[in-house]
């Protein structure tokens, strides 16, 4: 909820390829796959918020409905996934830690949630007694806008003035209004920034770092800002005076972020992004950016002891230096040495990967830093202390094995920090850590939510094409038979360097693991679960890769006989979504049923759409004429062909999608419908990318894809 920098978060005409026209749905090789250009015909569902359009998402919407919603499974599911997600006994995460518990939540009561507090000691007991602070409900009424809180950003670890972010529907683009957490009311006449894509770090109580759109040549083609101006309290807006900038090819936008340490340190950091995977890193040195030598693929994460820690995803040996820091590595850099001289660095090895060992999260105490970790796909977590030398030592935290570890919330303020600790049928609990000696204690824990008394989680492998080991997990029923007739849904992400990894899902639990249905989350290439490496190996033209594990998964399940093709369904969003309509196209034999949510699928378009000119460095470019053959040769959208026979997919998205926007599903299912191919289209108005703008909505979206898998793999 509060501004917190997360590893992995990473950002004319139209010609298009048509499908070669094959009577089988049987994998076809590259060259098979490109073919000759045609016009576009689906253009006009580009204009996002159009007549034409809407009435056609309408029409579609309608027709969707019409048969899931009328479904002997819908209601049920709706109501049982509507319970879960407004039940009461889900943890109530802290989400800002400093003096005060933060959370924001959300229920039948708040259905856009409100932001409330607690001590720390009232925190631990059994039922606390919140403080509201913001109600997200009363503001959208007084407001008249349907408002979604996405976080605040606050001026110090004590959070008392911040800027409150709201979004207008779940949007990406959001409204800044000062806030006095304290006082628990908006700041009259405070800060305050009309709505857009913007990012924003506290100088001092009255100076504010702003990046947004300025006008002509402030924003790229991604439409990110790419300069950032200091503004005064009580100064007009248009009056701020530009300190940083970037280049209009920078499609990955300017931002900048504040780092504190207990001792009063403070480095506000400015990052021209390329594209979503580099970064030009810069150091505020009063009104002056500076910049830092350290690689593109890299990351300031926090700052601990007046250190700066750095983590690495390409090697590096420092200019004048004989080491080489591999990729993979967290370091440290002294603040003051920075500050001095930000050209000539010299860092110091906080941890270093091993074969099997990788960095996958940091948080900063007063004194200490907290690394999570993954050893083959399985948590571990540690504290990390440094001697008067400047040296590091590392002490694990007892966590269990097959569950996800991750950090919630520390602070700057004292050693004492949040763990999450979640399996697929373990229910997530909340851990209170303490730096100073390495302990943990429970705090909260999440009450079961479905009956997980007969399932077992097992870790597998499947071989992809090239040879490369794919692990994968496997949620069944104890006792499965192996007669290939096992209903399983299979899923998997596969990019920008985000690691997959078991959690509790409540719905998922209660909606198809408890009504005898198989789960499986495939750990393919593109994601970090191996370190940078593992990313790296999918990227641009290599990304074929990435689709080969997921396949290669597939095969492995039919092979072992725990489900078979007529049983076999896949779900995955965003570059997930990209990643089914993939295999939706070039294995429609294989599966029976493809959810493809808020999706990429025309990526001979995707630079023009939305935000899709920042990702070029993970999927490449059209300009470059290899890549261009690469895309086209998997593009979902230029590979449907009206002679191929495909599975009826379940596709949708949301209107209000300003990342990857609704264009590239409403395009994929206008196409299928070119073909007088079965499909579902549903698209949300409200909600944003993650689609979750309030319970009710969150679980009739849920309630459709798990009807429509039952309607395809048991009924």
């Amino acid at each position: 909820m509060f501004n917190t920098i997360a590893r992995g978060a990473k950002t004319p005409a139209l010609a298009v390829l048509t499908a070669l026209a094959l009577s089988t749905g049987a994998h076809r090789t590259l060259a098979q796959r490109v073919t000759i250009e045609q016009p576009d015909k689906y253009v006009w569902l580009e204009d996002i918020h159009g007549e034409k359009s809407m009435a056609w998402v309408k029409s579609e919407d309608e027709r969707t409905q019409s048969v899931i919603e009328k479904s002997s499974h819908f209601a049920a599911l709706q109501a049982e996934a509507l319970k879960v997600l407004d039940s009461p006994g889900r943890i109530a995460y802290p989400e800002s830690y400093a003096g005060y518990i933060y959370n924001k939540w959300q229920d039948a009561e708040h259905v856009r949630g409100i932001v409330r507090r607690v001590s720390l000691e009232e925190y631990l007991k059994p039922e606390p007694k919140w403080e509201t602070v913001l109600d997200y409900d009363a503001l959208s009424r007084t407001d008249h806008q349907s408002w979604v809180g996405q976080g605040f950003v606050c001026l110090d670890p004590q959070d008392e003035l911040c800027l409150a972010s709201l979004s207008a529907g779940g949007e990406d683009a959001v409204t800044l209004r000062e806030f006095n957490m304290k006082t628990g009311a908006f700041v009259e006449g405070g800060f305050t920034l009309p709505r857009g894509k913007q990012n924003v770090s506290w100088i001092d109580k009255d100076t504010l770092l702003v990046g947004r759109d300025w006008g002509p040549g402030t924003t790229s083609s991604s439409g990110y800002p790419i300069t950032a101006r200091l503004w005064k309290r009580g100064q007009p807006l248009e009056s701020a005076r530009e300190v940083f900038r970037g280049e209009a090819q920078d499609n990955g936008g300017v931002f900048s972020y504040s780092c504190f340490d207990g001792l009063g340190n403070r480095a506000v950091i400015l990052v021209r992004g390329p594209d979503i995977d580099n970064h030009l890193t810069s150091i505020l040195l009063g009104e002056t950016a500076r910049r830092l030598a350290i690689p593109l693929k890299s990351f300031i994460v926090g700052l601990v002891n007046g250190q700066l820690i750095l983590t690495l995803s390409e090697d590096w040996t420092p200019d004048g230096q004989a080491i080489k820091f591999t990729k993979g590595s967290v370091l440290a850099l002294a603040l003051g040495d920075v500050e001095k001289d930000p050209a000539h660095l010299k860092p110091k090895i906080i941890f270093a990967p091993t074969t099997q060992e990788f960095a996958q999260g940091e948080g900063v105490t007063r004194n200490h830093l907290l690394l999570t970790t993954m050893s083959h796909v399985q948590g571990r977590a540690y504290v990390y202390s440094q001697d008067g030398g400047g040296n590091w030592s590392r002490k694990q935290l007892p966590v269990p094995d097959n569950q996800t570890v991750g950090i919630q919330d520390s602070s700057a303020n004292d050693d004492r920090f949040f763990i999450t600790l979640a399996g697929f049928t373990a229910p997530a609990s909340l851990w209170l850590g303490d730096a100073s000696d390495g302990s943990l204690r429970p705090a909260k824990s999440q009450k079961p939510q479905f009956d997980a008394s007969g399932e077992i989680v097992e870790q597998l492998e499947a071989t992809s094409k090239d040879g490369t080991r794919i692990p994968y997990f496997i949620v069944h029923k104890k006792g499965m038979a192996l007669d290939g007739a096992n209903p399983t849904l299979m899923s998997a992400y596969g990019g920008f360097e985000i690691s997959s990894t078991p959690e509790y899902d409540p719905v998922l639990g209660k909606l198809w693991l408890e009504r005898g249905g198989v789960f499986v989350l495939a750990n393919i290439r593109g994601g970090a679960e191996f370190g940078p490496a593992w990313h790296e190996a999918g990227l641009k033209t290599h990304r074929q890769r990435i689709y080969d594990d997921f396949y290669a998964v597939g095969q492995d399940l039919v092979s072992r006989k725990i489900t078979s093709p007529r049983h076999l369904g896949i779900e995955g969003r965003s570059n997930g979504g990209l990643l089914m309509g993939v295999e939706f196209t070039q294995h429609p034999e294989m599966w029976n049923a493809v959810v493809i949510g808020v999706p990429l699928l025309d990526m001979l378009s995707y630079e023009h759409l939305s935000a899709g000119a920042s990702w070029v460095g993970e999927y490449g470019s059209v300009s470059v004429p290899e890549e261009r053959a690469f895309l086209a040769s998997i593009s979902p959208y230029n590979q449907l062909s009206a002679n191929v026979k495909y599975p009826e997919p379940f596709i949708f998205t949301t209107t209000k999608d300003d990342r990857v926007g609704p264009v590239h599903a409403r395009k994929f299912a206008a196409r299928m419908e070119e073909f007088h191919k079965p499909f579902y289209y549903y698209e949300i108005i409200e909600g944003g990318h993650a689609g979750d703008a309030d319970h009710k909505e969150d679980a009739q979206n849920k309630a459709e894809i798990f009807s429509y898998l039952m309607m395809k793999l048991i009924d």
